[in-house]
C-alpha cells in the first residue's frame, strides 16, 4: 500500500514505515502531523486517484528530527571579466516517518 501526498509544497511517495526528509516543518520532535492532501492511494492493486485529493484518505507521521542539508555551493563566473562569485546554501530540513495511510 502506498499513497502519493503533499508535504510541504512536494508531492512525495510514501509507504508505512518509510523515512522521508521534506522541508521544514513548524512541529516539535516527537509530535505526530496530519497530512490531508492525498492524491493516489493504492491498496492491494486497486489505484483510487483524486480530483484533485481522494476524501477522506490521510497520512499521518511522525516527526523524527530537524536537521540541514548537506552544502551546496553555488558558483557564479564570467570569463574574460575578472568576476567570480561562491555562495553556499543548505537546506533546513525535517525527517519524519509514516505512521499510517488511512482510506
Amino acid at each position: 500500500m502506498y499513497a502519493i501526498v503533499d508535504i510541504a509544497g512536494q508531492q512525495f511517495k510514501v509507504k508505512k514505515d518509510q523515512k522521508v526528509f521534506v522541508h521544514r516543518l513548524d512541529a516539535v520532535e516527537g509530535a505526530n502531523v496530519e497530512f490531508n492532501d492525498v492524491f493516489l492511494t493504492e491498496e492491494e492493486g486497486k489505484i483510487n486517484v483524486g480530483a484533485p485529493v481522494v476524501a477522506g484518505a490521510k497520512v499521518t507521521a511522525k516527526v523524527l528530527s530537524h536537521l540541514r542539508g548537506d552544502k551546496v555551493l553555488v558558483f557564479k563566473k564570467k570569463r574574460r571579466k575578472g568576476y567570480q562569485k561562491c555562495n553556499g546554501h543548505r537546506q533546513y530540513l525535517t525527517q519524519i516517518q509514516i505512521e499510517q495511510i488511512s482510506l
